[in-house]
């Protein structure tokens, strides 16, 4: 790289620079005093200074309902005084814990940002601000301090309600998200980094963003207000100073902000907040249907000129999708007279639905359009892994719901249920026999087709009893019998 050195030549690069400026014209001494006199307009100014007084007030009557958020956790690490290569888990798995292999527990600190959302005490946050959390400490904008508690969580959302034994609190008041478009003006209220009652300004990038890989259930609404490390749980604010989304990541290569975040629409978190509040817990609806986005090529090939909605791939037995005559090859376009644009709207509107409801779907079949009425059942979670502790020949045994990616993976027909053998303990009477990747339709001849399903049959044998299975596994199926 080319530099200028120190020598007696180098004083002269200033003035030449000057006289070659002066010039040429870019700077004259009329011109600088022309630069001097040049006074903004009165319209500017009282156009700006408007303009900075609405933001202070929108920031002003947000920011007593925003709180940080502090949280402790322990965590267990484990150390030898060996170095790293002891705590390595392949050499512990042929050496075993060697002499001196020590497992230590450290507290572990955490910061994030709250919403108050009623007088009594409710605050709205991320669940991953306080997952995990063995204390909770929540500051408010006049410096009080409280203990939190937790409410309920929403993994599926990453969103937890927390309570403060406090009245007469500033609560924020909810703003209808669904009315925000891109450019609209927002401002986030946070502690970003532990600071405080921060804001930061922005627009609305885009909304209904999906497919980001934070939450289960994604809606998000994109904005560039900067949001950083601390912001987590804080208020994404209207121009008429509502909140309307809840901030919870940002998109980023380097791990700070990049232009990009993401909040929660405020009628998503409104819903979760409510029935986590009424019952602990969010109630669901569900409808039970394995659903995906519609192609062109896919809609090409089902003879329908529609390029939206949320293609049938499979309808769960006994459900209502089932129970209302919803079948494979179904295009949704329509639920309950609004839009279906692909299979992420479907999902969060079934999920939003109240059970026991019933609801109108719009769709094509074979190239015709239907009208189909279903009324939804709650939405139970379902475990997705067990290992199986039974004292029997199935003993040591790891399985898992047979989910739309893994019977892809396997190669698993659509026809076929069961549950995936994800590991068969080294101690286990199968070890040798079964393997990981097996699928488990059928336990004595008793139909396999969720975890519930395995558990009810695999915990009524008996300890001498042999086992009959029926096996998937490389393109086939095998029967197998397992004796103590």
């Amino acid at each position: 790289m080319r530099r200028f050195s120190t020598n007696r030549h180098s004083t002269l690069f200033p003035l030449l620079l000057i006289a070659v400026v002066l010039g040429s014209g870019i700077i004259t001494p009329d011109s600088t005093a022309l630069a001097r006199d040049k006074a903004v307009s009165q319209d500017t100014v009282k156009f700006l200074g408007k303009l900075s007084d609405a933001l202070a007030e929108v920031a002003d009557a947000v920011r007593p309902s925003v709180v940080n958020i502090s949280t402790t956790s322990t965590v267990t690490m484990e150390d030898h005084p060996g170095g790293d290569l002891f705590n390595d888990p392949f050499f512990r798995h042929f050496f075993g814990d060697q002499p001196g292999h020590q497992k230590r527990k450290y507290k572990s600190a955490a910061l994030g940002s709250g919403v108050i959302i009623s007088e009594s005490g409710y605050i709205l946050t991320n669940n991953h601000v306080i997952k995990g959390a063995e204390e909770i400490k929540v500051v408010l904008s006049d410096k009080r301090e409280f203990k939190g508690k937790i409410v309920g969580t929403d993994p599926r959302t990453d969103l937890a309600v927390i309570k403060i034994n406090a009245k007469d609190l500033p609560a924020a008041k909810l703003g209808d998200s669904a009315k925000l478009k891109p450019g609209d003006i927002v401002l986030t209220v946070g502690t970003p980094f532990g600071l405080n009652s921060t804001i930061t300004m922005g627009i609305v990038s885009a909304v209904g963003r999906s497919n980001v890989g934070i939450a289960d259930f994604e809606d998000f609404i994109q904005t560039d207000a900067a949001i950083n490390p601390g912001n987590s749980g804080g208020a994404l604010v209207n121009t008429n100073g509502e909140v309307v989304g809840i901030n919870t990541a940002i998109f980023s290569t380097s791990g700070g902000y990049m232009g990009v975040g993401f909040a929660i629409p405020s009628d998503m978190a409104k819903a979760v907040m409510d029935s986590i509040i009424k019952h602990g817990k969010v109630v669901r609806g569900w409808l039970g249907v394995s659903i995906q986005d519609l192609t062109a090529d896919i809609a090409k090939s089902l003879g329908i000129k529609q390029q939206t909605g949320a293609l049938v791939a499979d309808v769960v037995k006994d459900s209502p999708a089932e129970k209302a005559g919803l079948k494979r090859g179904d295009v949704i376009v329509t639920f309950d007279g609004k839009p279906v644009e692909d299979s992420t709207s479907l999902r969060n509107m079934v999920s939003a639905a109240a059970p026991g409801k019933s609801v109108t779907f719009k769709l094509f079949r074979e190239g015709k359009e239907l009208s189909i009425t279903a009324t939804l059942a709650e939405f139970k979670e379902r475990k997705a892994v067990k290992k199986v502790e039974y004292d029997n020949v199935l003993k040591g045994i790891t399985v898992q719901e047979l989910t739309a990616s893994l019977r892809e993976q396997i190669g698993v027909p659509e026809n076929m249920n069961g549950v995936v053998i994800t590991d068969v303990g080294a101690d286990s009477p199968a070890q040798g026999i079964l393997q990981a990747g097996d699928v488990i339709p059928e336990v004595n001849r008793h139909e396999i087709s969720t975890i519930s399903d395995y558990e009810r049959v695999v915990s009524k044998i008996g300890k001498e009893d042999p086992v009959l299975l029926l096996i998937y596994r490389e393109g086939g199926t095998i029967y197998i019998t397992l004796r103590p």
